[in-house]
């Protein structure tokens, strides 16, 4: 019987990497984020097909939280059976810089309305939104002043996932009494990732080039990432691999096959695990206690293997 397990992060292929792997791309403006995954599924597919033709093909890309085609920077792709763990991203921080493009001269007290909303706000999805038009909180954890020239003010801003940066600039600029609207607006982090290790399309390209053409995999391991890498930010368990190959067939994970667990796991809490060498096996609700003898410990939300 084939083993269900993956290899270990480290010792997975150029081909196996692509098929379960995650890339911090920088979105540039113009494209959707529909569009880009597309793209990159596209030619995530004719790489696999090229590096290893016994391989399942990769058929799946999704992109990790949309931007608007106007909006640039941080856009993780999941590649393969990576995107089983896009739900990951639901949850966690994001991080914005956006140009407040106001309606008159910036008023002295600016930055101490900036202060005010650095907490819970409800915001209405817009009229175009793909998501039920209901008031809901969204909270504002910082929002500071980076640079102020004439009626132009570039703003940082971490937010809860799921936060209308439009909509908040409108209303401070209602706050402000002088009117505002979003201009330019990037995304700088998403958890777990941000913009220190960003790689452009042309460059993720120009990696499966190589690799395939002139079998030089350096630059590849460079620019994709296991998908491990999205899992940094959740609780980890650590799980035996028998205990991971009855997960592989739909078992929860039962306190006998528990090794360890991350201190102080909140019950009800998104978890990860992950065999001994480092691979992750599923995504999981945390409903038992980790050091018990008997019972569930982890119920399954995605398997990954």
């Amino acid at each position: 019987m084939t083993d269900l397990l993956r290899a270990p992060p480290e010792e997975r292929s150029a081909a196996e990497l692509l098929s379960f792997g995650v890339v911090n791309l920088d979105k540039p403006a113009g494209p959707s984020a529909h569009q880009v995954a597309g793209w990159v599924r596209d030619l995530t597919a004719e790489a696999v097909a090229d590096l290893d033709p016994d391989m399942p093909p990769v058929d799946r890309a999704a992109h990790a939280g949309t931007l608007d085609p106007k909006v640039t920077g941080c856009l993780p792709m999941l590649l393969g059976d990576a995107t089983r763990m896009a739900q990951v991203f639901l949850e966690g921080r994001k991080e914005y810089v956006s140009v407040l493009e106001l309606h008159a001269h910036a008023p002295t007290n600016l930055e101490s309305v900036l202060d005010e909303f650095e907490a819970p706000l409800y915001q209405k999805p817009p009229r175009k939104s793909a998501v039920s038009r209901r008031l809901r909180v969204r909270e504002i954890h910082e929002l500071e002043l980076l640079d102020l020239t004439d009626r132009q003010a570039l703003i940082r801003m971490q937010c809860e996932s799921g936060t209308y940066v439009r909509k908040l600039c409108h209303d401070l600029g209602l706050a402000l009494g002088t009117g505002a609207h979003m201009g330019h607006l990037r995304r700088t982090a998403t958890d777990p990732f941000d913009d220190s290790s960003l790689v452009n399309l042309q460059s993720f390209t120009d990696a499966l080039t190589f690799a395939t053409e002139d079998g030089y995999e350096d630059l590849l391991r460079e620019i994709v990432q296991p998908a491990e890498r999205a899992l940094r930010h959740l609780p980890s368990v650590e799980i035996a691999p028998s205990a991971a190959r009855e997960v592989a067939t739909g078992a929860p994970v039962y306190a006998p096959g528990v090794i360890s667990a991350d201190s102080e796991i909140d019950d009800g809490a998104l978890v990860a695990c992950y065999t001994p060498d480092e691979s992750a096996v599923c995504l999981g609700t945390m409903v038992g206690d980790p050091d018990a003898e008997s019972g569930t410990v982890v119920d399954l939300e995605r398997v990954l293997v």
